[in-house]
């Protein structure tokens, strides 16, 4: 838990921030969050738990924009929006990126499966000291944008110094 320290009447207090829970926000360019959905439903396993439609967008165009669904994948949550003029994150900007790590027993198996959903295997598999705490591990790319390592379950990682 994170402690802020917050001035009140001159003396010090502790407030404790708690969270609750991550939930990546994958963003898309509009409109194809829809097929992102299909997409990560068809070659990870995701369930769609709920999906809002953006408010503005008029009933009569051809695809709604969506604002918000929320997938479960391997029990963690994830969000997947359309890029809109009012999104709270830009489709593009500088930094050093951002991977999503499944873990599964069969990297060969998931690794097909996302390619034959569509997306792009990069690289060959890797294993032992090249790999994920000495783990197999595959990479794929979405047809998206974004790279997903498929690991197998991590071996007890060497403690950080």
């Amino acid at each position: 838990m994170a402690q802020v320290e917050v001035l009140n009447g001159g003396a010090a207090e502790k407030a404790v921030v708690a969270f609750t829970a991550v939930k990546p926000q994958l963003v898309v360019e509009a409109p194809k969050a829809g097929d992102a959905i299909e997409f990560y439903k068809s070659a990870f396993g995701a369930e769609e738990l709920g999906r809002t439609l953006h408010p503005k967008r008029k009933a009569d165009q051809e695809l709604p924009l969506v604002l918000s669904a929320q997938l479960e994948l391997a029990g963690t949550t994830i969000l997947v929006s359309d890029c809109t003029d009012e999104s709270a994150a830009p489709v593009k900007t500088a930094g050093t990126g951002c991977m999503l790590c499944l873990e599964t027993e069969d990297v060969e198996a998931a690794v097909a499966k996302a390619v034959a959903a569509g997306a792009t295997a990069e690289g060959e598999l890797v294993e032992g000291d090249g790999a994920c705490c000495g783990g197999r591990v595959g990479k794929v790319k979405d047809p998206y944008g974004f790279t997903w390592l498929i690991c197998s379950p991590a071996k007890k990682c060497a403690e950080a110094e």
